[in-house]
């Protein structure tokens, strides 16, 4: 399993450590598929989450339901994919309304 990068550095990993961002090699990394995955915290209501993917993504109330029912029963989900720069924006965006996520390469 690739590792997870934070998508603003520094940051606090779910697990309590330091994210650190590693320098993508050369070769294109941006082209290729990347998530952003929000985790479960122990801070934000479940129908503030459902608010935010609603919110920021346009997703309808029940996919955002889905959605924030995975992230609390298994302990995250991926929201968005992409290029890594829009999963950096997604991911930035994320934190800006409070919720931990990073962004990781897909399978």
């Amino acid at each position: 399993m690739p590792a997870t990068i934070s998508c603003s550095s520094p940051e606090v990993t779910p697990a309590g450590g330091a994210a650190i961002a590693e320098r993508p090699a050369e070769g294109g990394l941006d082209a290729a598929p990347w998530v952003t995955i929000v985790w479960d915290d122990p801070v934000n209501l479940m129908s503030y989450v459902t608010h935010v993917f609603v919110t920021y993504f346009h997703y309808s109330r029940e996919k955002a339901q889905q959605l924030m029912m995975q992230v609390h029963s298994e302990g995250k989900a991926v929201v968005s994919s992409g290029g890594r720069e829009e999963m950096e924006r997604d991911c930035n965006a994320m934190h800006g309304f409070g919720l931990w996520a990073t962004l990781d390469k897909a399978d």
